[in-house]
């Protein structure tokens, strides 16, 4: 890394900084409405956004400043595992495009804010809709805190914060000030802010990545010599483990642990709560299906993304924390000036998806467990008033988190974030499509998934952790490595399925469905006002 501040780069993006904050402020009168004090205009901007604003929206909280570090910085680490990303976000928009619109339908017709709302409506359950709150708050907070990793690699390459000896609160004060700013503009403007902030982000990392996929490999002198060279550092063992230190092509015996990695990953990312956020705030149906048509162009970005870390390797980047490699490399190759576009990229990248993340979070909290268990008589006052507070303590935990622990242990934890939020799947989508599963069996199925995936990913090993060392494992049966996540879910649908036969025959209560056929498919012109809660409607179905 180079040493000193970067003072251009430094000013570039201290200036886009301030351009996004005061936008996040303005955003609280963007689309004003008469009653602010709901979960409705707060959490969800009104249900009011478009095409391109919920795709916009959409890209924010999907493609985040992680993204942006750790897909490349996984190329860069071990070659060719790390484009699992690519197929997985191939793999994704058509599954969204069959039940997005249906959970937006059922969302609206009844007021539902959280996908906990929806299982509680659907199952009649409160605790099949505790379990899926739990789950989506637990596998949110480490992926906030690696959004403030992010911002981390940004400014620790900047040279801003002084080195490792410097007085704790004077090397971590930049990102305190960011997060501080973070706090303050979610708290007073909601989901406008990010959705606003979402335009700047998404235009400037597109612009950096066309960029950079033009004008780093003609001072590496092409393609092929950023191949040639990568093949070679590949080749070259490992200390750590004694071999090779990754492929440019995928190699035979790890197809089968990219293969169910990408799937996995595939049907997890819209299981996170800031991705039904950001679908909930769209105006109507046909917009979610709009905006899911384009969204494959945000994959193929991803796959260009993809190559700076071999471009990395080729320019002979040299960090210890590979998170760095990229910060690194625009540093060394652009002027400082687009440094510093790249780097605002970065960082407003981190910024859009940890404002959605939090306010998610906040939701689920106060939803589905301030509401149903603390405060039943909460009005919507009172429940955006905790949906702002418990923002701030969701920002303030992963802030701690960045600032106390290893930062490979934040990427673990995500890691298995990921293997969490699967295990809500059959409940949300099997739900959407079939209320033939039994709310117990699915909750027995939740359980199973989680206990058997965290204690799988506890004993997974790596050369620098003991335990927690990756989402990998040998499947049960198969003998094949395969994602734990996946194994964990395929566990989770077979309970499901065996106590729902054995519940079923014993006649065991299944609970009330507040949820109609007509539901799934209304738009919003024949919709009911969304003002119902879960459980409420005037129209329950037995079946």
């Amino acid at each position: 890394m180079n040493g000193g501040v970067n003072g251009v780069a430094l000013a570039v993006f201290a200036l886009f900084f301030l351009a996004v904050t005061v936008l996040g402020f303005l955003a609280a009168r963007w689309r004003k409405a008469d009653d602010e004090h709901t979960l409705d205009e707060w959490g969800l901007g009104g249900r009011s956004f478009g095409t391109w604003i919920t795709w916009f929206l959409l890209g924010g909280d999907v493609y985040t400043a992680y993204t942006f570090v750790a897909v490349p910085a996984a190329i860069y680490a071990a070659g060719a595992a790390g484009f699992f990303a690519v197929p997985y976000t191939i793999l994704v928009y058509p599954l969204i495009f069959t039940f997005l619109p249906r959970l937006w339908s059922v969302c609206h017709r009844h007021g539902y804010v959280t996908t906990a709302d929806f299982v509680r409506g659907r199952f009649g359950s409160k605790g099949l809709s505790l379990a899926v709150a739990f789950t989506g708050i637990l596998a949110t907070m480490p992926y906030i805190a690696l959004q403030l990793v992010g911002i981390q690699a940004v400014l620790d390459v900047l040279g801003v914060g002084g080195g490792e000896n410097t007085n704790w609160f004077f090397k971590d004060l930049p990102l305190l000030i960011a997060f501080g700013v973070l706090a303050a503009y979610t708290y007073s403007s909601g989901l406008r802010a990010p959705a606003m902030i979402a335009f700047v982000k998404d235009t400037l990392i597109y612009i950096v990545i066309v960029v950079a996929i033009i004008y780093i490999p003609i001072k590496l002198g092409g393609f092929d010599d950023i191949f040639a060279k990568a093949n070679e550092a590949y080749g070259q063992t490992n200390p750590a483990t004694g071999t090779p230190r990754g492929t440019l092509v995928s190699a035979p015996n790890a197809q089968w642990t990219y293969a169910t990695l990408a799937l996995g990953s595939a049907m997890a990312m819209f299981m996170y709560p800031h991705s039904i956020t950001a679908t909930l705030s769209s105006r109507s149906r046909e917009v979610i299906r709009r905006s899911t048509t384009v969204m494959p162009l945000y994959t193929l970005m991803l796959g260009l993304l993809a190559l700076l870390g071999f471009m990395a390797i080729a320019a002979g980047v040299k960090v210890t924390n590979g998170q760095l490699a990229i910060p690194q490399l625009f540093e060394d190759m652009f002027p400082s000036w687009f440094a510093g576009v790249a780097f605002a990229a970065i960082g407003i990248g981190a910024l859009v998806p940890a404002a959605i993340m939090s306010i998610a979070a906040a939701n689920l909290f106060t939803r589905n467990i301030y509401k149903d268990f603390i405060k039943p008589d909460a009005t919507p006052k009172q429940e955006t008033r905790i949906s702002k507070l418990v923002s701030l303590l969701v920002k303030v935990g992963a802030l701690v988190f960045v600032l106390t622990m290893d930062k490979t242990v934040a990427i673990n934890f995500q890691l298995l974030g990921g293997i969490w939020i699967l295990q809500t799947f059959p409940a949300l989508v099997g739900g959407l499509f079939t209320r033939w599963f039994h709310r117990w069996a699915l909750l027995a199925g939740w359980a199973v998934g989680m206990i058997y995936g965290t204690f799988a990913a506890y004993r997974v090993a790596s050369p620098t952790q003991k335990h927690f060392g990756g989402s990998a494992k040998e499947i049960p049966g198969i003998g094949e490595i395969g994602y734990i996540g996946l194994t964990a879910f395929i566990l989770n649908v077979a309970v499901t399925m065996v106590l729902t036969f054995v519940l079923k025959a014993a006649k065991a209560p299944e609970g009330i469905d507040a949820t109609s056929p007509g539901d799934y498919t209304a738009d919003a012109d024949a919709t009911a006002p969304p003002t119902l809660r879960p459980g409420t409607s005037p129209a329950p179905n037995p079946s």
